[in-house]
């Protein structure tokens, strides 16, 4: 794990060299990270997280050759103390899921904006899963495809689940659907500010430190 203070060593993997470049510039505008490499494929990638070990692989998944999602356990296992984060295009949720059952400690699509990506780096080295907002609903579409029928949901998060207001239900519904903030206060009619701190509310009550956490349990008991 990486302190507040020390650099956050990154590894970028893309095969566009462009972009690999432009997220490089983007990058090291936080004096708190350090671009130690990049490469272009899958075999480039192990051969720089072997001779580097990065803290950080941000892994675009649509590489010549293997792709991010199928040489994630040889990255792992190439550089064990690194967290891998995917970077990619695609939207597709058997990509995401591949992702996080590989070991991806977070799956991001490129239309993120920099600051954005700056905090999710920052989470991912706190030990945080990362998951795009916009994936939320897909993530819980893949689980719910790949949960068995009659497994039964946990008792003790149900007994979370029950003591959530009502509004808080409503909005944890919205978050299991992967809608964000802005969506949720608008289709409730009411401040996207009280959607955040029903937010807080609704991590805290039901034990869990993202909202992606939040919509499995909503998945698993029916809500959304």
């Amino acid at each position: 794990m990486t302190s507040a203070m020390s650099n956050i060593r990154i590894l970028v993997v893309d095969d566009h060299t462009l972009f690999r470049r432009g997220l490089t510039a983007l990058l090291q505008r936080d004096p708190q990270f350090e671009i130690v490499g990049d490469a272009g494929d899958a075999g480039e990638a192990l051969r720089r997280a072997e001779a580097l070990q990065p803290d950080l692989i941000l892994l675009d998944n649509h590489l010549p050759g293997v792709n991010g999602v199928d040489a994630l356990p040889a990255l792992l296992e190439a550089a064990p103390r690194a967290r891998v984060m995917m970077l990619t295009v695609s939207e597709d949720e058997q990509d995401l899921a591949a992702a996080l059952r590989g070991g991806a400690c977070g799956y991001l699509l490129k239309t993120i904006e920099g600051d954005a990506l700056s905090v999710a780096i920052r989470r991912a080295m706190r030990g945080e899963s990362v998951v795009a907002e916009e994936m939320t609903g897909k993530l819980v579409a893949a689980y719910r495809g790949a949960a068995a029928p009659q497994s039964a949901p946990a008792p003790a998060a149900a007994s979370r689940l029950d003591a959530l207001s009502p509004r808080e239900q409503e909005i944890l519904r919205g978050i299991a659907l992967g809608q964000g903030n802005k969506e949720i206060a608008r289709s409730l009619g009411i401040a996207e500010t009280t959607v955040k701190i029903h937010v807080q509310h609704i991590l805290r009550k039901l034990d869990v430190s993202s909202r992606v956490h939040a919509a499995v349990i909503a998945a698993e008991h029916g809500l959304g």
